[in-house]
């Protein structure tokens, strides 16, 4: 076995290049191909690496998800607190690291991503560079005959010969040296980081190590790189949140909320889920692990029987509560959920996007404010709902089948339904299941969907899999031959659109708020005509 070295990856920054995205995570928790960008680079290292992880902005996230996705891997945490501001930078990150790093060690960056193994080890100096078309991005460095070191260059150099982008990897050898020279000028070391202390280590030669390189720094290179790892045996159709991920971890998958009370009731809801959902492995605050289970994400099946079986297990699933004795409180919980709800995320679409209620025509429709829509629902009708066992996010990509066991799981629950954790409406589930028929994610995972506005019109439409028509039409049957209001499902999933318009990226978020309207357009106006 090789010997143990330790890799230091400084997680403290605020990374604001990458804002949109870091609002509520660390970037280093940023998803590449569905798995944190932290992981990425852990897995380029022997398995029996030691990390240091200096930790400060949303730091206590990163720690959250290190203990859960690598419980076997040795962590030294170091909190930053002044990761901000006045003195703070990554050389003062560094030094307040320096007593776990007393030996050879590799300094990475928590955005560099090398898709292979990093074979090189700290047994002597050296730094990677990428042979990419020089970019004043990145700092740069200027190598000699042998590829070794010449020196650093500033970002915005305009030398080219012998030039190389510098990737914020290097294996530092004389650590003694490096801390000697990081701390001989603190204001220095905290402006350019592990550059300061790598380069006054000429003196015993600097290697350099070409790598493929990928960036995941700046919205425009975290793009390119997602594109580059792909998996194409992937069929995961993830749309991103802001206050919640998603990470697939080997054998294991990690949920994280920004509201750990979310994780709580989630943790809690087990109780009633249990045979129908995977086996909890471990948790935090706002974060919890399952096992993966071994099956296919329901949106890649094109089958029919299938289909049909996947209806008959929910109706095993959706066991009914006929209790009349809290129905009053049920029917409450109902109204508030639809209605309530609906106007709140309504006001929240507006103001975020900037939007205004109008009378455009969707799609050829009557033109009508989405405000006198909405008096038109009934919605007592629409809260005397069937209490019963429910899921809460019903649609494919939360559904999954194993065709060798012949048994699905569902993944992604809903924590609570009006503030009920035992159990919510059944039609609810059902309005799910439609909306992702009517806008599946792996449509809009693939941008294939398209909204115009013109003349005070609108045209929406979205390119589902044909598939998709053969099983709209098989559950629509369904749902009669088993007694279930087909109309209230309807007029439930044009509310499920609206509600979670708010809660996506533009435009799709602009294709969610227009398709909810035209579906109650329909089964309000078309249909009462």
């Amino acid at each position: 076995m090789q010997k143990k070295f330790r890799v230091c990856i400084p997680t403290a920054g605020i990374g604001n290049r990458v804002k949109k995205i870091s609002n509520n995570l660390n970037k280093s928790l940023i998803s590449i191909n569905n798995k944190a960008s932290i992981s990425h680079i852990i897995d380029s290292f022997p398995d029996n690496c030691e990390f240091v992880i200096p930790l400060g902005y949303k730091g206590k996230f990163v720690k959250e998800y290190l203990k859960l996705a690598h419980p076997l891997t040795k962590f030294y945490f170091v909190v930053v607190k002044n990761y901000k501001g006045k003195g703070s930078g990554l050389g003062y990150t560094l030094l307040r690291s320096k007593k776990y790093l007393q030996c050879p060690f590799i300094f990475i960056s928590c955005d560099t991503l090398i898709n292979s193994k990093i074979n090189f080890r700290p047994d002597h100096n050296w730094i990677g560079y990428a042979s990419n078309v020089l970019s004043n991005q990145y700092r740069k460095v200027e190598l000699d005959k042998n590829y070794y070191v010449k020196k650093f260059l500033s970002k915005n150099s305009t030398k080219k010969k012998n030039c190389k982008n510098y990737i914020g990897l290097a294996g530092i050898n004389d650590f003694k040296n490096f801390w000697r020279n990081m701390e001989s000028n603190v204001k220095a070391s905290t402006l350019e980081g592990e550059v300061y202390g790598i380069k006054c280590l000429k003196n015993f030669q600097i290697k350099s190590h070409r790598f493929d390189w990928y960036d995941v720094g700046n919205l425009k290179a975290l793009r390119n790189t997602r594109k580059s790892f792909k998996n194409k045996n992937e069929n995961y159709n993830i749309l991103e949140k802001e206050n919640e991920s998603i990470w697939f971890n080997d054998d294991k998958v990690i949920k994280y909320f920004s509201d750990k009370d979310i994780i709580k009731k989630r943790l809690k809801r087990t109780l009633y889920l249990k045979g129908f959902i995977p086996k909890i492995l471990n948790k935090k605050e706002n974060m919890y692990s399952y096992s993966k289970f071994d099956g296919e994400i329901f949106s890649s099946i094109k089958n029919e029987k299938i289909f049909i079986k996947l209806l008959q297990h929910l109706q095993k699933f959706h066991k009914k509560k006929i209790s009349k004795k809290n129905q009053d409180i049920f029917l409450k919980r109902c109204l508030y959920f639809y209605k309530k709800k609906t106007y709140q995320r309504l006001l929240i679409f507006y103001k975020k996007f900037n939007i205004k209620d109008n009378k455009f025509s969707i799609n050829n429709s009557e033109k009508i404010l989405l405000k006198e829509l909405l008096k038109k629902v009934n919605w007592r009708n629409i809260s005397n709902g069937l209490n019963g066992r429910f899921h809460g996010d019903l649609h494919f990509e939360n559904i999954l089948y194993s065709k060798k066991q012949k048994k699905f799981c569902l993944l992604d629950w809903r924590q609570d339904f009006g503030g009920s954790i035992k159990s919510g409406d059944i039609y609810y589930d059902l309005a799910k299941l439609l909306h992702g028929l009517l806008v599946s994610h792996e449509a809009v995972a693939n941008n294939k969907y398209k909204i115009k506005e013109y003349n005070k019109r609108i045209l929406i439409n979205i390119n589902n899999k044909k598939i998709y028509k053969k099983y709209l039409k098989i559950f629509i049957s369904w749902l009669k031959k088993n007694n279930y209001d087909v109309k209230k499902v309807r007029i439930l999933t044009g509310l499920i659109f609206l509600n979670i318009s708010a809660l996506h990226h533009f435009p799709y978020s602009l294709f969610l708020y227009y398709k909810g309207k035209n579906i109650l357009i329909d089964e309000l106006i078309k249909k009462k005509n």
